[in-house]
């Protein structure tokens, strides 16, 4: 199955992850994240198969979340109205995200992306 490359243009991180994958000829989609963020139920999925914490999906550093003051409400907030609030707005989710439809990783480290992808 192909890769879908979740990603924002704009993102250095982005860009590297992008340029990592095609360095490294893996094939992917990509869709940007911020003209069509992932609907709640495939933020969902992401969320059950990467094995990581819904809060890691957050986009802490970016001026939305801090806008919307959303550091404590990320806190208390039940897993519902944390998917309803990504789902919301493609730029409070943490980015890149990359799946196959089984694995997913969220952010880009070179090491994770050796150890995931190749």
């Amino acid at each position: 199955m192909a890769l879908t490359f979740y990603w924002y243009p704009k993102c250095g991180t982005c860009r590297n992850a992008k340029k990592w994958l095609d360095e490294h000829g893996i094939a992917y989609n990509a869709v940007h994240i911020v003209e069509e963020p992932p609907s709640k139920g495939t933020l969902k999925d992401l969320h059950e198969k990467s094995g990581l914490e819904l809060k890691k999906f957050f986009n802490v550093t970016g001026q939305k979340y801090k806008e919307l003051g959303l550091k404590d409400k990320v806190k208390t907030a039940s897993e519902d109205e944390l998917l309803d609030i990504l789902a919301s707005d493609g730029m409070l989710i943490k980015r890149p995200i990359l799946t196959d439809g089984e694995k997913v990783t969220v952010g880009f480290k070179e090491d994770q992306y050796q150890e995931a992808w190749l």
